[in-house]
């Protein structure tokens, strides 16, 4: 059970328009960057391979391979820090945790491409 007052405030500072992305889908997290004054935004991109938590503390791991070494980063989702999430590829997966990839190499860290279902309205037949 949760305290009323404290969920009032993470509604008030939750993010609007997140995209909607899950486990196994390839994202690039558009991150801001502050150097000194200026602000640039970095890219960071990989599989997303967790989620955790929910409301203001929901946060999701990327992973990504540079060269040939594996690094993780963990996002959270609602920070004003992210500029913007945008996925590239939708990855069929059947867990919730995709921590088997951190032993696999190469090819092997492959998944497939999950089918979109695209809804289509019925159309009437010719008389």
């Amino acid at each position: 059970m949760r305290n009323p007052i404290m969920s009032m405030v993470e509604q008030a500072a939750l993010r609007k328009g997140v995209e909607e992305f899950e486990i196994g889908d390839q994202v690039d997290v558009h991150q801001r960057i502050l150097e000194g004054t200026k602000e640039r935004v970095q890219i960071f991109s990989g599989v997303v391979i967790a989620r955790r938590g929910s409301g203001m503390r929901e946060t999701f791991t990327v992973r990504r391979i540079v060269q040939g070494e594996g690094v993780e980063r963990i996002f959270p989702l609602h920070t004003p820090k992210i500029a913007k999430i945008e996925v590239k590829r939708t990855g069929k997966v059947r867990r919730a945790k995709l921590y088997y990839l951190r032993d696999r190499v190469g090819k092997a860290t492959r998944l497939r491409e999950r089918k979109v279902k695209v809804k289509t309205a019925p159309t009437k037949p010719a008389e």
